[in-house]
């Protein structure tokens, strides 16, 4: 029988081992300019029906998760109320200054900002922590994972490493909305 998925390959799970020994860590982060410190890509050693295999997981906040669904619903209205409406591609000139949008453009970037707005004040969509695995990912096993925590850090993907290998890890049902943070201009 020929191993299909690499994340399952002995060998990858070893290389990651002895990379992982080398470092201290339980984790490899994966390079990935979405990389921050409300999202991590990493790699971790588990186990999944009996046998190692290697996790390509993705830990974020509850904040973000937040965000993000927030933003889809938004984008998801404005495609129903501007039929041309595929997205805001913000575009530089050779000097690398932003290109202005165009009036279209504009007046879907508002109806989107306005969409936001009302959905965090009225606080109608709510999330709460999660981890899903995903057993037909191309590379061991996929697994998202939202934890209700200010950032993701080095301590913070440890210990769900570890209660989640050793199932101990105890999730969060709370529902919870958030309103996005002012930036200070």
């Amino acid at each position: 029988m020929s191993i299909t998925n690499e994340g399952f390959n002995p060998e990858n799970i070893e290389k990651l081992r002895s990379e992982l020994k080398k470092s201290g860590k339980s984790f490899k982060i994966i390079p990935d300019e979405e990389n921050s410190d409300e999202f991590v890509n990493f790699y971790f050693i588990g186990m999944y029906e009996g046998k190692e295999v290697i996790y390509d997981a993705a830990l974020y906040t509850l904040r973000l998760h937040h965000a993000s669904e927030v933003y889809e619903i938004a984008e998801h209205e404005a495609a129903k109320k501007f039929p041309n409406f595929n997205g805001i591609s913000y575009e530089e000139d050779e000097n690398g200054n932003m290109l202005p949008l165009t009036s279209e453009q504009e007046e879907v970037g508002w109806f989107i900002t306005e969409m936001i707005m009302e959905m965090e004040e009225e606080e109608t969509v709510k999330v709460q922590e999660f981890v899903d695995i995903d057993t037909f990912h191309d590379y061991g096993i996929g697994l998202d994972a939202s934890l209700n925590v200010e950032f993701i850090d080095d301590q913070v993907i440890s210990k769900f490493i570890t209660e989640f290998n050793d199932d101990t890890l105890e999730l969060d049902e709370t529902m919870y909305a958030f309103q996005s943070e002012e930036e200070d201009v």
